[in-house]
């Protein structure tokens, strides 16, 4: 049997996330990916293109599921609509061999890694339970603050 150390690493790293952290790893690993597919057009390699750029599609769309419609409508709507454009930017480098639309695309997958990463706060692991989304001292816009311990 083979040990993969890194992949064991990354496991523990992916189950010791928080949930704003697995969304931070999500952009890092579509921008990984479209880097990549960026590399294979060069060298013209067709297939480790392919990968990549089905790669960074199905991450981008699972970004897009993740979004909370309910919570925050606008936002979603127009995140949504920003996922769309950039799968469609994938999809048309690929189905072109193209670079552009995968430098457009890698443009704006960076924009809104830098987003998120400025507007999630830093929290300590332990300041999350099992079952919570938020930090402990969290409070949601618009209620009053948590008073007390």
């Amino acid at each position: 049997m083979r040990y993969h150390g890194y992949q064991d690493y990354f496991d523990n790293q992916v189950l010791a996330a928080s949930p704003m952290q697995l969304i931070e790893m999500l952009y890092d690993a579509a921008l990984d990916s479209i880097a990549e597919a960026r590399r294979h057009i060069r060298r013209k390699d067709i297939l480790a293109r392919v990968r990549a750029i089905n790669k960074a599609l199905r991450i981008v769309s699972e970004l897009s599921r993740c979004l909370n419609h309910e919570a925050a409508a606008d936002l979603s709507r127009t995140l949504a609509a920003l996922y769309g454009y950039v799968m469609r930017l994938l999809v048309q480098a690929n189905a072109k061999q193209i670079e552009l639309p995968l430098a457009e695309a890698e443009g704006l997958m960076s924009t809104l890694a830098e987003a998120w990463k400025a507007s999630t706060p830093n929290v300590r692991e332990s300041d999350f339970s099992s079952t919570d989304l938020l930090p402990k001292d969290a409070y949601v816009v618009g209620e009053a603050a948590p008073t007390g311990p």
